[in-house]
């Protein structure tokens, strides 16, 4: 609950005039998930297509967020939900709890984005001491009012007066044990009335009061209960985790309860209109007889598969067949939907959008245009770049020796291997230590969330598709095995035991396999995914060998890369990476980085060419370069032939190519005592000395190397233009850019463009070669961007170099505050995401905004890019886009979900500009 700061403003906030704070089922649609959350908006577009809704209302995120500010609710919301609450009473013929007949409802949150298990639910409200024998008449059971009385106490008691769960499922297990049985469905209506006065006492012990006889009191505090979960830690965990704002708020849907747990012609279950894991057509999902809706989700007990509804109870399941397929028709999207029969009555409870794999989503993106439903543009906005980047993840290699043990349900596809781990803080802490874990639980929980966004992959012994365990996988798109009956998790001794009697201890090594359900012991290698195997034309789209999923992909790609007008480089230093690039559609290279050129055999004779004390001897070493220079050019040149190659000259910090000082002066010493020669280390240390600096990033670097060191960016220039006249000699099509960094100021770029002309000039006289080499500059500086117009007289193209931008601008160094502070900036929600993973757009965007602007202003045809490892990011590329850049540049790898990406943008543009 929010700290009221201000009480006038929480006052006018909770008294707003003419707000409609609670909306009935009939009153609402699918397009008001701000105001109604995902889950009210489609029970009610649920009850606009006539389906059979349990009638109810919805509490609007508005009221939560009032009392999220305030405190307390809207002055209004009482009379409101008093007044629906009626209504509601009138169509049942029952009123709320009353002791002979009573109506009982279910209060359920709903944000606006799904947001599975991690906000509150409270079923059986109306239950009392006097009601409960109402309902066992009403229902013709005493078995099951008592079954629905102990689960009402148990969540309200959980939910809404915050005592520990884990008493009550104590409590639940000695009944069991003590009735010599595995299951609660084998409990009696004596033993369950035992368990209501066990779990009326723990509440009375734990929480300090007794558990509430009133009706309407227990609705009104599990509506708070439910507000309070918006602002629960794993809630705003898992916001931070799928970037889900936080000033949202939920929705309250109070709905008429079914039963589900009313004897073998009752049950509760989930079915998607397609596979959640492959996207294939077929009847999926899971039903568990003789039980209510949290059942399935939480794994308590192991489900059916849908499709043996059918043998249980015909009817429902071809109501329930004709009713998705209605749904997926109208949402035009794969659905999850969750229902109950009470009785052989079929309910709908709830339907959305369902989460999937990543494979899913491209299949069935390619699948709903082939069937009609949609065209290219919204297959588009069905997939995401960070999906397309999970298929590029490796696969188990399918030829290696392996130990399997046990198959369970392939929940989410890939190929995870880590330590075993019993319980979610050792995943954390294990994780942070460096190590690579596996989850492995009973059944997971909504408390799991930290161990299950720090494992590399999750497994549990019970639940299905749809329980907590794989919704929650799916939607991060982490490795999920479930259900693996055969294995035998004890979390308490931290071991499980597979079938055969061997013991996997806490830290033994696992690998899981989400696509297949598979477990195996030990370390099982991986091969590369067939989604690269095509990106890089190992796979043809079409060719026998190619399965569905290239195909879909191939497709989705070829829409992309119809749609964008964003260009897509690469990053990229030399020919083979180069030729990788341009095998993942790369369209050029944004960044060639020559400091990687002079690493490794080079670096000595760039080292004397810094230290150089006379003009002979720094010639001398550029003289050595040169060749060295042309020759990585020529072979670049040729990997790109007709796509423009962005060369930046030299820009690392100046230690880098100096030895380190701390060894040289050892070595200084050592000589000395043993009174050894050391004439050339000594002259080299005092030269070290001279160059040290303190802060070699914001130092002699870039175009103040190349100022203060003559020659060394004029040899550059020399080598790209005599490698780019050698290739035009040999019929080949150079398109060579060269790029000054770090410029801060345009007279920087004067003078070495005026140089750098005067030597392009030279080569093109002494070869006979028409040259057209374009001459940019990065703009990675603040004042670089915000003297933009300057600096375009003299630039023909910008690239902005976001990575050191992002530093200047913020004013940290990415190498140290990663790892010392960003964790806790990302938990304490300072951060929704690091700076350096996805561009500011507050303030590094606004400069790249503003440059970008000026510098058009001054040269409209001034050609603009990015060439920092934003531009792979998918949420920057979009971007990007938004502000009119001309390419984006990242590493080859990062290629195809940066095409992905700026279709995607530009799908989402004519989408807004049609609007």
């Amino acid at each position: 609950m929010s700290e009221n700061k201000d009480p006038q403003v929480a006052e006018r906030g909770r008294s707003v005039e003419g707000v409609k704070f609670v909306y009935d089922f009939t009153e609402g649609n699918k397009d008001l998930k701000d105001l109604l959350g995902g889950k009210g908006a489609n029970l009610a577009e649920m009850t606009n297509l006539g389906l059979p809704v349990p009638p109810g209302f919805t509490i609007t995120t508005e009221a939560c967020k009032v009392y999220l500010d305030s405190g307390e609710e809207p002055v209004a919301l009482r009379d409101e939900v008093s007044a629906h609450l009626d209504a509601l009473e009138s169509r049942m013929g029952k009123k709320l709890g009353q002791p002979d007949n009573p109506l009982l409802v279910s209060v359920r949150s709903g944000a606006k984005f799904s947001m599975p298990g991690m906000m509150d639910t409270v079923l059986n409200i109306g239950l009392s001491d006097k009601s409960v024998h109402g309902l066992a008449e009403q229902a013709g059971d005493e078995r099951f009012a008592w079954d629905s009385y102990r689960r009402l106490i148990q969540m309200f008691g959980k939910t809404v007066l915050g005592v520990d769960g884990d008493l009550f499922e104590d409590a639940l297990e000695k009944a069991k044990d003590a009735k010599k049985v595995t299951v609660d469905t084998e409990l009696d209506a004596a033993d369950l009335r035992k368990l209501v006065t066990r779990f009326k006492k723990i509440v009375k012990t734990e929480a300090g009061r007794d558990f509430p006889q009133d009706p309407r009191e227990q609705m009104d505090l599990a509506i708070k209960a439910v507000f309070d979960s918006w602002n629960g830690e794993r809630a705003k965990l898992y916001r931070r985790q799928e970037r889900i704002p936080h000033d949202l708020g939920t929705a309250v849907n109070v709905c008429s309860m079914v039963f589900g747990n009313l004897g073998p012609d009752s049950g509760t279950g989930v079915a998607f209109t397609r596979d959640p894991a492959s996207g294939h057509q077929g009847v999926y999902g899971d039903y568990l007889q003789n039980a209510q809706g949290e059942d399935v989700v939480a794994g308590i007990r192991n489900t059916v598969p849908l499709a043996e509804l059918e043998q249980i109870d015909k009817k429902s399941y071809d109501q329930l067949m004709q009713i998705m397929e209605t749904l997926e028709n109208h949402y035009k999207d794969l659905c999850d939907i969750e229902f109950t029969i009470e009785r052989g009555q079929l309910w709908m409870l709830q339907t959305r959008v369902g989460k999937r794999t990543a494979g899913a989503a491209f299949r069935i993106a390619t699948q709903l245009v082939d069937q009609g439903l949609i065209d290219e543009a919204e297959a588009l906005q069905r997939v995401t770049g960070a999906q397309l980047a999970q298929l590029m993840f490796p696969r188990f290699d399918e030829q290696a020796k392996v130990e399997q043990v046990a198959r369970g349900i392939a929940a989410s596809p890939g190929a995870a291997v880590g330590k075993a781990v019993f319980d979610s803080y050792t995943a954390v802490k294990w994780s942070r230590s460096g190590e690579k874990v596996i989850l492995v639980r009973r059944e997971t929980n909504p408390d799991d969330l930290d161990g299950m966004i720090a494992a590399e992959g999750i497994l549990t012994s019970r639940g299905g598709k749809t329980s907590h365990a794989a919704v929650v996988a799916r939607g991060m798109g982490k490795t999920c095995v479930c259900g693996a009956e055969e294995l035998e998790v004890d979390t308490k001794r931290r071991r499980m035991t597979v079938p055969g009697g061997h013991v996997v201890e806490e830290g033994d090594v696992i690998s899981i396999d989400g696509s297949t359900g598979k477990v195996y012991l030990g370390e099982v290698p991986v091969v590369p995914s067939p989604v690269v195997e095509y990106f890089e034309g190992r796979m043809h789209a079409g060719a026998d060998d190619a399965d569905e999923l290239v195909e879909a992909v191939h497709r989705i790609m070829a829409f992309a890369d119809r749609k964008r007008r964003l260009r897509v480089r690469a990053n990229a230093d030399n020919a083979e990476d180069a030729l990788r690039a341009r095998r993942f559609g790369a369209q050029g290279i944004g960044l060639c980085r020559t400091e990687h050129m002079f690493l490794g055999d080079r670096r000595e004779l760039v080292e004397r060419l810094i230290l150089a004390d006379t003009e002979t001897e720094r010639e001398e070493s550029l003289k050595q370069l040169l060749p060295l220079q042309k020759k990585d050019f020529v072979e670049l040149f040729e990997a790109m032939d007709g796509l423009p190659v962005t060369i930046r000259l030299l820009d690392p910090p100046l230690h880098e190519f100096l030895p380190d000082i701390t060894e040289l002066s050892v070595r200084v010493a050592l000589a000395e005592s043993r009174q050894e020669p050391h004439e050339n280390e000594l002259r080299l240390l005092q030269a070290v000395h001279r160059l040290h600096e303190q802060n070699p990033m914001l130092g002699l670097r870039g175009v103040r190397l190349g100022l203060v060191v003559p020659g060394l960016f004029t040899m550059q220039v020399r080598a790209i233009a005599e490698a780019a006249a050698e290739r035009k000699a040999a019929k080949g099509d150079p398109r060579a850019e060269i790029m000054i960094p770090l410029v801060g100021t345009v007279q920087e770029l004067e003078i070495v463009r005026e140089e750098a002309d005067q030597v392009v000039a030279e080569v093109q006289a002494a070869t006979g070669t028409e040259l057209k080499l374009a001459i940019g500059t990065m703009i990675e500086l603040p004042r670089a961007a915000l003297t933009a117009g300057q600096i375009a007289e003299a630039a023909e193209f910008f690239s902005f170099g976001t990575n050191d931008l992002t530093q200047t601008v913020w004013g940290f160094s990415r190498d140290d505050v990663e790892a010392s502070f960003f964790t806790a900036y990302l938990e304490k929600g300072i951060f929704g995401v690091s700076p350096f993973e996805t561009i500011d757009k507050d303030g590094v965007g606004s400069l790249v905004r503003e440059a970008a602007k000026a510098g058009r202003a001054t040269r409209p045809d001034l050609k603009l890019g990015v060439c920092g490892e934003h531009g792979g990011d998918p949420e920057s590329v979009h971007f990007f886009h938004e502000v009119g850049l001309d390419y984006v540049s990242c590493s080859p790898f990062r290629i195809p979900v940066a095409r992905l990406e700026a279709g995607r943008a530009a799908s989402q543009s004519e989408g807004s500009d049609h609007r």
